[in-house]
């Protein structure tokens, strides 16, 4: 089953990184949000991606193209302009590189990728988030209630520490937890292909119109993810997933 990863957003609320190389390039542990997210669908059987480029594409397109020769030792014949990769393993991916236009919304993205898709079932997820949820588990969850789309819904984590006080006194102070209700949509969706119906053009957002009208028609189902999520908006969230990569506690490592 193939994994779409839409990969083309200008990353606007991450500017501090975005003005130079596109969302899903920036760096946790050394490695690109993306390279974890493809990691933890391959890690569970799914290997075969195809990304949804768009702001400043080719520096995704570089790295995949280049990515045996960074990772492996190499032998360089000058002369002969011949490249020896050798030693080291390396991950056995497909990686389509679709270059679905840099203004196109996120719906258009998806439909752009018709052709890829075909008349399959596929997953897709966003090139900012990171889990450990249990593909798998989803997909039978999926497949169990036999509709047109599965959302995973997540509830978010805080933004800042919560504070319950009586009068000027605090009497609980809890640091970086969930919050306490709602749910808010965390990606990793299983797709059936007639979802494609329900977008029209470049210019459809995947979240407004094509959801709320697979909602509208009972075709939308939530996988409810009690466990670790979390999205890569702002600076914050970058060291907060680069702390817990470095400091060997990573949630999302299920590799």
């Amino acid at each position: 089953m193939k994994v779409i990863i839409l990969a083309g957003g200008l990353g606007t609320r991450l500017r501090e990184e975005t003005v130079v190389k596109p969302k899903p390039m920036v760096e946790v542990g050394g490695y690109p949000i993306i390279w974890h997210i493809m990691n933890i669908y391959a890690s569970q059987g799914f290997n075969e991606f195809i990304v949804a480029l768009g702001y400043r594409a080719e520096i995704i397109k570089d790295f995949f193209i280049n990515y045996r020769y960074h990772r492996q030792n190499l032998t360089v014949e000058l002369g002969k302009g011949n490249v020896k990769v050798y030693d080291g393993a390396i991950e056995d991916w497909t990686v389509h590189l679709v270059d679905t236009g840099d203004t196109t919304q996120t719906g258009g993205r998806i439909k752009r990728l018709a052709s890829q898709i075909g008349n399959e079932r596929f997953m897709l997820t966003y090139g900012d988030g990171v889990s450990n949820i249990d593909i798998k588990k989803l997909l039978d969850f999926h497949e169990k209630n036999g509709k047109l789309a599965t959302l995973t819904a997540v509830r978010p984590p805080a933004r800042f520490g919560g504070l319950n006080f009586e009068d000027n006194l605090v009497d609980r102070f809890s640091e970086k937890s969930q919050t306490g209700a709602g749910w808010i949509n965390g990606g990793f969706f299983v797709l059936e292909p007639q979802v494609l119906d329900y977008i029209e053009g470049d210019n459809t957002v995947w979240e407004r119109g094509p959801l709320e009208n697979l909602a509208a028609d009972g075709q939308l189902v939530a996988y409810r993810h009690e466990e670790f999520w979390q999205c890569m908006d702002t600076l914050r969230d970058v060291k907060l997933l680069d702390s817990l990569w470095s400091e060997g506690g990573a949630p999302w490592k299920v590799w």
